[in-house]
C-alpha cells in the first residue's frame, strides 16, 4: 500500500479545521490536568518540608514517596488503560480517566494526613496514566496527515501550560493564602480542568480508524469522519490482525526504542522538574518562600517556549531530528554546567561564570527537553504502531518513561546528597547522549499516513456504502 491509498484518504487530506481543534481541546485539557497535577506536588512539598513546613510536616522519606506516588500509579494506568482501549475501544475509557483525575485532586486537597494524601495522589496517578495513551491515540486517529505532528504537539503542549499554571497558582497561593490553606488550594485547583472536559469526552465518537478497522462499524466511522470534515462515504475493508506474539515479534525493536528513549528522557525531566526547587536553590539563593517558588518555576517558563517551538517545527523538521537534537542540547548544557561548578566535597561553593548566567543556562535545558524528546517521545508511539495495538504500545512506552521518572524522583534527593549537583548533572549528560544514540534507529512518520507508517495491511473492496 502506498501513501494515500487508505480508507481515510478524505480525512488525511483535510485542511486544518475547527473539528481538529475540538478534538485537540478535548484531548489537551486532560493533559493540562496531568501536567498540573504532576508538577504542583513539587511546590506543595516546599510547604510540607524543611523550614517552610506547616500543618503536615513530612520527613525526607515521606516527601520522596509523595513525589513519586502519582508517577508510580501512572505506570499502572498507562499499561491498563492502553490495553483496555485497544481491546474495547478508545471511547470506552475516554472520560473515565478524567473523572479519576478530578476525584483524586479533590481527595488530595482534603487529606488529613500523609497516608491519605499518599493514597489520594496514587489514585490520581491512575487517571494521569490512563490519559497518556488514550488522548495521544485519539488525536492521531482523527488528525490529517499534513498537520498530525502539529496537532499531537499541541495536545502535549498542554503540559507546558499545565506546568506554568502550577507555578502561577503556587506563587499566588503562597502570597494570598495562609500556608495551611495554600497547599490544599494548589491541589484542589487540579480538579477544575478535568471536570470541564468529562462531558466533551463522553460525547466524542469512537475514532474513525478504530471504528472501521477494528469494530467494522461503518456508521460510527462515518460519524467520526464528519467531526473533522470527512465525507460520509465509508469503504468496506478487510484488515489483517496479528496475534500479540506476532505483534511483539514484528515490533519489538521499535518498542524498545520508543520505550527506552522515553525512559531516559523522563529520568532527566522529572528529576530536574519535580526537584527544581532544591536544585535551583544551589545556584540562586532565594530571599523568601515566594521567591523560592518563582526561581523553581523559571525553568518551566523557559521550557514553555520549547513546547510551542515543537508545534511550529515538527511537521517541517520531523520527529526524529527534533528528538536527537533535543537530547544533544540537553547533554551539552548538563555537562557544561557540571564543568563550571566549583565544589567542595558535594557542596557547590561557586561558579566559573556568574551564578545568574549559570541559572539561565540550566533553565535553557528545559527548552531543549521540551522542543525535543519530551514532545517527540509522546508523539511517536501514537503514529508508529498498528491500530489494533496502538494504545497498548503507547501505554508500554509511556509506562517505561514513568518508570524512569519514578526512579529519578525517588532517588534524586539521595543522589544530590551523596554525589552532589556537579556529578548528578554529568550523569544526566551521559543519559542524554545515550538517548540521542538510540533515537537514530527511529523511522520518520512525517507526511505519511498512519496506515503506511505502521505497515497496516488493508484491502479496500470496491463497494462503497453511504451511512
Amino acid at each position: 500500500m502506498v501513501d494515500g491509498e487508505t480508507p481515510f484518504e478524505d480525512i488525511d487530506n483535510q485542511k486544518l479545521n475547527f473539528g481538529h481543534m475540538k478534538v485537540w481541546f478535548t484531548s489537551g485539557m486532560g493533559f493540562f490536568t496531568d501536567a498540573y497535577d504532576l508538577f504542583i506536588i513539587g511546590i506543595v512539598l516546599i510547604l510540607l518540608t524543611g523550614p517552610y513546613a506547616v500543618s503536615m510536616h513530612l520527613n525526607t522519606l515521606q516527601a520522596s514517596l509523595l513525589g513519586t506516588s502519582a508517577i508510580a500509579a501512572a505506570i499502572f494506568g498507562q499499561l491498563t488503560f492502553g490495553i483496555i482501549a485497544d481491546r474495547f475501544g478508545r471511547k470506552k475509557v475516554y472520560g473515565i480517566e478524567a473523572t479519576i483525575l478530578a476525584l483524586g485532586a479533590i481527595l488530595s486537597a482534603v487529606s488529613t494526613g500523609f497516608v491519605m494524601l499518599f493514597l489520594s495522589r496514587f489514585f490520581l496517578g491512575l487517571g494521569i496514566g490512563g490519559d497518556y495513551p488514550v488522548s495521544a491515540t485519539i488525536m492521531s486517529e482523527y488528525a490529517n496527515t499534513k498537520d498530525r505532528g502539529k496537532l499531537l504537539s499541541l495536545v502535549f503542549a498542554n503540559q507546558g501550560l499545565g506546568s506554568v499554571t502550577a507555578v502561577a497558582v503556587g506563587i499566588i497561593s503562597v502570597v494570598i493564602l495562609p500556608p495551611e490553606l495554600a497547599w490544599r488550594f494548589m491541589l484542589l485547583f487540579g480538579a477544575i480542568p478535568a471536570l470541564a472536559v468529562i462531558y466533551l469526552r463522553r460525547k466524542l465518537p469512537e475514532t474513525p480508524r478504530y471504528s472501521l478497522l477494528v469494530n467494522k462499524d461503518k456508521n460510527t466511522a462515518a460519524m467520526a469522519k464528519k467531526v473533522v470534515g470527512g465525507n460520509e462515504s465509508v469503504s468496506t475493508v478487510e484488515t489483517e490482525k496479528h496475534s500479540i506474539s506476532e505483534f511483539f515479534s514484528n515490533y519489538w525493536k521499535l518498542l524498545f526504542i520508543t520505550s527506552s528513549t522515553w525512559f531516559l528522557m523522563d529520568i532527566a525531566y522529572y528529576g530536574t522538574g519535580i526537584y527544581s526547587g532544591p536544585i535551583v536553590s544551589q545556584i540562586i539563593v532565594p530571599s523568601s518562600i515566594a521567591m523560592k517558588v518563582f526561581y523553581a518555576g523559571v525553568p518551566f517558563l523557559v521550557g514553555f517556549f520549547g513546547y510551542f517551538s515543537a508545534v511550529a517545527l515538527i511537521d517541517k523538521v520531523g520527529r526524529k531530528s527534533l528528538q536527537i537534537g533535543g537530547f544533544i542540547g540537553m547533554a551539552v548544557i548538563y555537562m557544561f554546567i557540571s564543568y563550571i561548578l566549583i565544589v567542595r566535597g558535594t557542596k557547590v561553593t561557586g561558579f566559573m561564570i556568574p551564578a545568574e548566567l549559570t541559572f539561565i543556562l540550566y533553565s535553557l535545558s528545559f527548552f531543549f527537553i521540551d522542543v525535543g524528546p519530551n514532545t517527540t517521545t509522546f508523539i511517536l508511539p501514537a503514529e508508529l504502531y498498528p491500530v489494533h495495538y496502538r494504545t497498548t504500545s503507547h501505554g508500554i512506552s509511556a509506562a517505561s518513561g514513568k518508570a524512569g521518572a519514578a526512579i529519578s524522583t525517588l532517588f534524586l534527593p539521595a543522589i544530590l546528597l551523596q554525589i552532589g549537583l556537579k556529578e548528578m548533572l554529568f550523569m544526566l549528560g551521559i543519559i542524554s547522549i545515550l538517548g540521542a544514540i538510540i533515537s537514530i534507529g527511529l523511522p520518520e512518520p512525517k507526511n505519511r499516513s498512519l496506515e503506511t507508517v505502521a505497515g497496516e495491511k488493508i484491502k479496500t473492496k470496491n463497494t462503497v456504502e453511504n451511512s
